[in-house]
């Protein structure tokens, strides 16, 4: 399914750890019950992962692991009996050993870089593998067991909100962190150096926005590697995020057409290339393996025609910012007479500030541009209008940040790029939405034809078969 499936639609931006618990908790089911009471049909979050460093969830421990601070006390009990345990490791084991393993070494050498641990651990020999499998054998088996619990506890709350017509919209990261399970069990799929460090990082080349770019140091995929085993490690990545989630939004889309290269001994992103990357291919073997995949592509910033036809090949939906819509330029993509129907249309993202922030930074003569644009005349009116040029759109998916639903400010800005304090940690309180909310967000709903679709009640998700 896509989002052709759910049909013309709105959802929600809000990350599990903005709710008031910060957990999967009930108030995960209370905020089920009130998007579905409010008219919307998709909860989208960020990535799930176990954070390194901080609260970034998209800097994590594994591209497979989710966060188990996320979740409430678990509610599997014996579950070693549990023969859906048996089935769940049986399709996980690929990943979910390394990871274990992986976080029992970091935890004895004190959140150590693996690339710093004692060189039998570091090179995985076979020998001292073996010791800290024996050694560690009831904390590695209460790791496994601790991710069969939070899986459990997210299929119990994605069959509550199936039945009450709400989607699960997710977020995956293109690339994974250095200091990852991932990077430590499989280096061939990585372009490191004999040492085990990265040749080449990751990141995109200076712009408009930034003199040196950005410089993510991630490690490169080895995509020559990749290719001749099938691009396995992808379809084995997204078929357990498909397991979470009936939409996946692939983040930075543009680095399966071609990615910027920076040597690893540059500390800023300019002396990087470009390098052609086979996303094509690896796009078509997940679809022979896993079928229809339900991806949206992230593909804001400048995108080339490459990128643009590699998303259209594959029938994916792009995104599309409002934010953004307010230049001079009439080709703008984020302008609503642009914005195509199979988008995702956002009033920001989780890396924006908020509209009364945004619109309150803004010199006047920005905010009346805004305005008249707007078709309004009260600074006021400014965040319903928005909404309500969302809503009103040709994109078959408008997603609001819960944020923008409440007309916060700046405080409530889930994330500044480039910094790394006061990140992440915004939270909502049940006494901020207004009982009158749900109601009225249903009937403007109702107005711009986003929540007339019933959909099924039932738990049919996408199923594909194993790879």
């Amino acid at each position: 399914m896509g989002i052709q499936t759910i049909g013309r639609a709105a959802g929600v931006l809000l990350h599990p750890t903005s709710l008031p618990s910060g957990k999967l908790d009930t108030d995960a089911y209370r905020w089920v019950d009130w998007l579905a009471a409010a008219g919307f049909n998709v909860w989208q979050m960020l990535p799930l992962g176990v954070p390194l460093a901080g609260a970034s969830p998209y800097q994590c421990a594994s591209a497979f692991a989710v966060n188990p601070a996320l979740f409430g006390d678990g509610e599997a009990t014996s579950i070693d009996a549990d023969q859906s345990f048996d089935v769940w490791y049986a399709n996980q084991k690929h990943w979910v050993e390394d990871y274990a393993l992986f976080m029992v070494l970091k935890q004895r050498f004190q959140g150590q870089e693996w690339s710093e641990w004692p060189e039998p651990l570091r090179l995985r020999d076979p020998k001292a593998m073996f010791i800290v499998r024996g050694e560690q054998a009831e904390a590695l088996a209460a790791m496994i067991h601790e991710q069969y619990a939070c899986w459990l506890q997210w299929q119990a709350l994605r069959t509550y909100a199936a039945e009450r017509g709400v989607y699960l919209f997710g977020d995956m990261p293109i690339f994974v962190a250095y200091d990852s399970a991932d990077v430590w069990a499989n280096p061939q799929r990585f372009l490191l150096d004999n040492a085990g460090k990265p040749t080449v990082v990751t990141g995109v080349p200076p712009d408009y926005f930034s003199e040196t770019g950005q410089r993510w140091g991630n490690p490169h995929y080895n995509w020559a590697y990749m290719r001749t085993e099938n691009f396995l490690w992808w379809q084995q990545r997204l078929l357990y995020h498909f397991e979470f989630f009936d939409l996946v939004r692939l983040d930075h889309f543009r680095g399966l057409a071609a990615s910027w290269m920076i040597p690893a001994t540059e500390l800023t992103a300019t002396k990087g290339y470009w390098q052609a990357v086979p996303g094509d291919a690896m796009l078509a073997s997940i679809q022979t393996a896993l079928g229809d995949i339900p991806l949206v592509a992230e593909d804001l910033g400048v995108i080339t025609p490459d990128v643009t036809a590699l998303r259209d090949k594959y029938g994916l939906p792009g995104m599309s910012v409002l934010q953004f819509g307010f230049d001079h330029f009439e080709d703008n993509p984020h302008k609503p007479h642009n914005v195509r129907e199979n988008t995702v249309y956002y009033t920001g993202t989780h890396d924006n500030d908020t509209l009364q922030g945004w619109f309150s930074s803004l010199n006047e003569v920005g905010q009346q541009h805004i305005m008249q644009v707007l078709g309004i005349d009260d600074t006021l009116q400014v965040t319903d209008a928005m909404l309500d040029t969302i809503f009103a759109s040709r994109a078959l998916l408008a997603i609001i940040p819960l944020q923008d639903l409440l007309h916060l400010g700046s405080d409530a800005r889930m994330n500044t790029p480039g910094t790394v304090e006061g990140n992440w940690a915004w939270r909502f309180d049940w006494s901020d939405i207004p009982d009158t909310l749900a109601s009225q967000l249903h009937e403007k709903l109702q107005g711009h034809q986003r929540n007339e679709r019933e959909l099924a009640s039932d738990t049919t998700r996408h199923t594909s078969r194993p790879v």
